[in-house]
């Protein structure tokens, strides 16, 4: 008898891409996907949101507790805070396109019904997912792709990446393929974990005004 591995020990989402289609069919597809072990213990893919057209992507490191159980990115509390330093820069948070490296939920839990801990993806699951991003980066095609944190940065830059050395700076790199400009900063859920929170926040704010000014 032969013994198939499943398709998660691959570590890749690559098999699971459409052939063809925009967001919508990258979305469906998505949400089948079985490219690395997190599927197992989410709610559901939580894929990117947002316009076709949008000059801006936003691009977080994975969804946490409440975007596994809505399906959507950057809904919880950190997302409204974000919501709120984008306005407060100038950039409409309706305009931009919001998306994760990551696209499952990664926890920790001590027993059922307790409170699930949001874990940090290992380099080789956000290489993994690494498709996803790419393919919504080419359908997007975005002006700006503002990077929050450093999963992000590390799965868009490499494994060098440092957010506290090129925060609130343009970035001008290839990614996958395509010449891109990036304007890297802290992840909004850092703010919320900071001992002065508002001292955060304005920073946060003030590398989203570098973003918000690289557009116009």
């Amino acid at each position: 008898m032969v013994r198939t591995s499943a398709p998660e020990d691959a570590y890749t989402a690559e098999p699971f891409l459409p052939e063809r289609g925009g967001l919508p069919a990258l979305r469906k597809a998505a949400a089948e996907c079985r490219g690395c072990p997190l599927h197992r213990d989410a709610t559901q893919t939580v894929f990117g949101a947002g316009s076709t057209d949008a000059r801006v992507m936003l691009v977080g490191e994975q969804p946490g507790d409440q975007e596994d159980r809505q399906g959507k990115p950057f809904v919880g509390p950190a997302g409204k805070l974000l919501d709120r330093a984008l306005e407060e820069a100038g950039i409409d948070p309706s305009e931009v396109y919001v998306t994760n490296a990551v696209k499952h939920f990664k926890f920790t839990q001590s027993e059922p019904r307790k409170r699930r801990i949001h874990k940090a993806p290992s380099l080789r699951e956000t290489t993994a997912c690494g498709p996803w991003l790419a393919a919504e980066l080419a359908v997007v095609e975005p002006e700006l792709i503002v990077v929050l944190g450093a999963t992000a940065g590390k799965a868009l830059l490499g494994s060098s990446f440092r957010v506290t050395q090129v925060r609130g700076t343009v970035l001008e790199e290839e990614i996958h393929g395509r010449a891109e400009r990036l304007v890297p900063t802290v992840h909004p859920s850092s703010v919320l974990r900071s001992d002065d929170r508002e001292a955060a926040y304005r920073g946060l704010v003030s590398d989203l005004k570098v973003a918000a000014d690289a557009l116009s």
